[in-house]
């Protein structure tokens, strides 16, 4: 993988970010040796970032992405977890010693990339340059381009960030990483361009004219990370803005089903349609189960290093219908279900009941243990005015459905894929910590 450094001079120099190739050739010579390391990146500075990564991938070494930003019980979790002999960055943790592990060896160089998905649990996904790069591949060929030009305001080290930048560096088109806040401040340079947005910031941008504008400069928004909903995307119809919602993970490298502009423009609901490199199986149940080349190794943590995929295909938590075009749509995860008085309920169902009736910003509806019920429907949701007390009678659902306990909050913890951590707000709710 050593031509991976001469791929990336390229790449800067196109880029105008020449300087960036020091950084990738010092991280490969620390690491080149007959031994692979394991090798922890956390990097702020995303071009500081990505030389490191592909400095480390052509050193043919182990590479696991971090935040950053993790607190110190994430990072004790991490370090015992992957016992790492080099990190790259500084970690927002005082390392008092790690205990390095030299048993680790797999034929071909590894990438982790953590997920923690709604739960709040951090895993590592593990991929390879291939798995990576077939997504690139079927990106490609889903939307018949060669060359993918893309203005990244997600974080690198999540999937949606990397994939962004692997989608520009195989196919060899223009890079722009940019803080979220100064978005509307950057002129995109033609309308060739892709960016991709979770739900919350789709949100924020249609809340201006300014960020109406900078919106429509692309050829295509890419809009994932947690499902949307009604409104905003009423609203990005409205102003023709040429969104297309996705459905993927960081255990299948990004996307696998996704809604092209035109279709989404002449009201096409859904995720969309199965990209070439993956297949998706709606079970009897309606529960998913998703195949695809970028599918990962495993999880880390479970992970023999044997070589090959513990499983070829995935049984995913989300459940969803295919019509007879081929056009997927999820209505929920099987884990978001609450059981209520021998009742089940989709809490996904309410919050969209809730969002639609316009007096919220932001919504999670979750199940609260009650030794009569079970579990109670529980709201805790981000008014949008000062009286939002009629929010229950405006609810078009069967009784069962309709919360028993709203809670307004000032905002919901979600994380970086925009995702809500739904442990977290149900250990709000018990301990009391929002009332």
């Amino acid at each position: 993988m050593m031509e991976l450094l001469t791929e990336f001079r390229g790449f800067l120099q196109d880029n105008l970010l020449e300087e960036y190739q020091v950084v990738a050739e010092e991280v490969y010579s620390q690491l080149s040796a007959d031994i692979p390391k394991k090798v922890i990146i956390c990097e702020r500075e995303p071009w500081k970032f990505l030389a490191s990564f592909i400095g480390v991938c052509a050193a043919k070494s182990h590479l696991f992405l971090c935040n950053p930003d993790w607190g110190e019980s994430e990072w004790e979790y991490v370090l015992d977890l992957v016992q790492p002999d080099v990190i790259f960055g500084d970690i927002n943790y005082s390392v008092k010693s790690v205990s390095q592990s030299s048993n680790f060896s797999h034929h071909t160089p590894l990438i982790m990339i953590p997920t923690g998905g709604t739960s709040g649990n951090i895993k590592f996904a593990v991929h390879t340059w291939e798995t990576l790069s077939s997504s690139v591949k079927g990106f490609g060929e889903f939307f018949q381009i060669c060359q993918v030009n893309s203005v990244c305001v997600l974080p690198l080290y999540h999937v949606s960030g990397l994939m962004q930048f692997l989608r520009v560096f195989i196919t060899r088109g223009k890079l722009l990483v940019v803080p979220f806040k100064e978005v509307v401040s950057y002129q995109v340079p033609n309308m060739d361009f892709f960016t991709s947005l979770v739900p919350t910031q789709l949100q924020r941008l249609l809340e201006s004219s300014e960020g109406i504008g900078w919106l429509r400069q692309f050829k295509t928004v890419l809009l994932g990370g947690a499902p949307a909903w009604d409104e905003i995307l009423e609203k990005a119809r409205f102003y023709q803005i040429r969104l297309a919602p996705t459905y993927g993970m960081t255990e299948t490298a990004s996307q696998i089903v996704t809604m092209k502009p035109e279709d989404f423009l002449r009201g096409k609901v859904g995720c969309g349609q199965i990209l070439p490199h993956a297949s998706v199986i709606v079970n009897q149940g309606g529960s998913l189960r998703v195949s695809a080349s970028s599918l990962m190794l495993g999880y880390y943590h479970e992970y023999d290093f044997s070589g090959g995929k513990v499983n070829d295909y995935l049984q995913v938590d989300d459940l969803g219908c295919l019509d007879a075009e081929g056009y997927l749509t999820v209505v929920g995860r099987d884990s978001d279900k609450i059981i209520t008085g021998g009742e089940n309920v989709f809490a996904g169902e309410v919050e969209a009941a809730i969002r639609n009736t316009g007096m919220v910003l932001d919504v999670c509806v979750v199940g609260v243990a009650d030794g009569y019920w079970g579990e109670v429907v529980t709201a805790v949701y981000v008014p949008k005015f000062t009286d939002c007390s009629g929010l229950a009678g405006m609810l078009r659902l069967s009784r069962f459905k309709v919360p028993k306990f709203w809670v307004a909050v000032s905002s919901l913890p979600r994380n970086e894929g925009g995702k809500v951590n739904r442990r977290l707000v149900v250990e709000m709710v018990e301990d009391n910590k929002i009332f």
